[in-house]
């Protein structure tokens, strides 16, 4: 047979091979279905397969997918490894959806037993979700039940297990998730009251990235119950006395992740009700860790930026919102974020005399939420005054909105400033009178005061004759025989080896390494054994070792 008649042969056999399906392990079931005329199976199995598929229980499959965690959580206590707490949180964004009281209220009787030693925290929880006349250990029954057909040693009863405080702390995140979506704001303030307390009892570094989850939603809830911020009787404020105890406690414990999250916290409770300076006492008396997640460095960044914005040191308000820019994440659900943060440098850029890149405002996830800031730009970068205050007038709720408004107010000088640089630009000599008019100014005296405080600022290179009443330009220099583009250069070196610095410290090496060192070390004393045995039983000799050997 040749080559050609043996693929020829083996297409065939390919086009009539039949599925062999091996017998299924229950006597019951152990006929198998008729062959159709071809000799192939009948597909009435997947068809019941998809049945069964369709027929799942929602409730069960939540109920499932939140018991599945609890796996993950007892991994991070064995292993001592945070990693399998935050895959537990991470995996809340798609129970979140379908959490409703009933499966919460199913997911805590099955969890706990009336003789767990963590009863209160389950009728707290139960309480939470308004069903507390559900009764614990509804699940202990079908486990006796259902167990081996031996007797147990203590009387044919098997003990619960106890529920590690990992577990019961993921089960309160869930409930508060479930009453911030359900707007159940004075619920959940008196249940992350509780876990709060509940966390600063125990000490468990594998509870550090729950706890942060906790203060999060601790300082959300505050936020929506009335009186609301900028009130000095909001709850947010009886609230600070908690978060500056829990910072005390992480910094000691070495807590990053909640170090990080409450220091977040902080800032944005005094930026809420205008407590600027303590603001930067905080920031001045801690120090935020430097191995935080990216997301909470982003938006300590940007709250930094809005404190040294509001105390007009734009050049330091203008990096930290540069950076804070750059490490927001691309997801789609943290565009409102990033949205927030470009508002804010758009403003902080303009307050420095820079006008933004025309490129940031033709992005298709920024075009129609900075529309108001693209009018207020424009009307800044021709000096337009009448422009600018219209621009404000018909866009104030939005820059209130965005908390921008009292920074934009000051943009008034900047417009006039800039009106005058382009005038200087436009004009070797100009006339106060002329200035007045084209600036829309009150007087000619003001017009010679802004004039001469734009000289002297360094905004324009010109002259002031009042006697004559008008304003004389000099020429204007080659800005590369200046030392603006190596300024500006080095800045950018100095963010590039930033980022690569970052990024270095961001690298993860392999798994398991230390366990191949211990194997190797395990395998070096068994050969080390193995020759000492050797040397007793006369086998070998130490001169055969080429050298001392010492035993174990």
């Amino acid at each position: 047979m040749t080559d050609k008649d043996t693929k020829k042969s083996g297409k065939q056999g390919e086009d009539e091979m039949t599925v062999v399906v091996p017998p299924p392990k229950n006597k019951q079931n152990s006929a198998q279905p008729p062959n159709d005329a071809d000799g192939d199976i009948a597909m009435e199995d997947d068809t019941k397969a998809g049945e069964v598929e369709a027929q799942v229980d929602p409730v069960a499959q939540t109920v499932s997918d939140i018991k599945s965690n609890f796996a993950l959580l007892d991994r991070a206590v064995a292993l001592f490894d945070p990693r399998f707490s935050l895959r537990a949180l991470r995996s809340i964004s798609s129970i979140r959806k379908r959490l409703t009281p009933d499966i919460l209220a199913q997911v805590v009787s099955e969890t706990f037993s009336a003789s767990s030693p963590n009863t209160q925290v389950a009728e707290h929880l139960l309480l939470a979700v308004d069903r507390p006349n559900v009764t614990l250990g509804s699940s202990s029954e079908m486990e006796i039940d259902s167990g081996s057909k031996s007797p147990a040693k203590n009387g044919g009863k098997k003990e619960p297990k106890e529920v590690i405080p990992e577990i019961d702390i993921f089960l309160g995140i869930l409930a508060q998730v479930h009453l911030y979506d359900t707007k159940q704001f004075q619920r959940g303030f008196a249940l992350s009251r509780f876990l709060s307390e509940r966390i600063q009892s125990l000490n468990r570094r594998t509870l550090d990235s729950l706890s942060a989850k906790v203060y999060f939603y601790f300082s959300l809830f505050a936020e929506q119950l009335a009186p609301l911020p900028p009130s000095p009787q909001s709850p947010i404020v009886s609230i600070r006395p908690i978060l500056l105890a829990a910072l005390r406690t992480a910094v000691l414990r070495k807590d990053i992740d909640t170090q990080a999250s409450v220091i977040v916290l902080l800032l944005r409770n005094y930026l809420l009700t205008s407590h600027i300076s303590q603001a930067d006492l905080l920031v001045q008396h801690t120090q935020f860790p430097e191995n935080a997640a990216n997301n909470q460095v982003a938006r300590f960044l940007y709250y930094l930026g809005r404190v040294r914005a509001i105390q007009l040191r734009y050049t330091e308000a203008h990096e930290h919102l540069t950076a804070a820019t750059r490490k927001a994440p691309s997801s789609a659900c943290a565009l409102g974020f990033s949205q927030t943060a470009t508002k804010l440098l758009l403003v902080v850029e303009l307050l420095m005399g820079d006008i933004p890149d025309r490129a940031i405002f033709r992005q298709l996830t920024m075009e129609a939420t900075l529309h108001p800031y693209f009018l207020l730009v424009r009307a800044v970068r021709v000096g337009n005054l009448e422009d600018f205050e219209t621009t404000i007038a018909q866009h104030a709720d939005t820059f209130r909105r965005d908390g921008t408004y009292s920074l934009i107010l000051r943009l008034r000088q900047n417009v006039i400033k800039t009106g005058i640089r382009m005038m200087s630009l436009s004009y070797s000599r100009i006339s106060l009178r002329d200035i007045c008019i084209r600036l829309h100014l009150g007087s000619e005296e003001s017009a010679e005061y802004i004039v001469a405080k734009a000289i002297r600022d360094g905004v324009i290179e010109a002259t002031l004759d009042r006697e004559r009443g008008f304003m004389k330009s000099k020429e204007v220099g080659d800005v590369y025989a200046t030392s603006e583009p190596a300024e500006a250069f080095h800045d950018r070196i100095r963010a590039c080896l930033a980022l690569h610095d970052e990024s270095v410290k961001a690298m993860r090496f392999p798994m398991n390494q230390h366990r191949l060192e211990l194997k190797n070390a395990q395998e070096a004393r068994e050969r080390e054994r193995d020759l000492a045995k050797e040397i007793q039983e006369g086998d070998l000799d130490e001169d055969d070792l080429g050298g001392d050997f010492e035993g174990i």
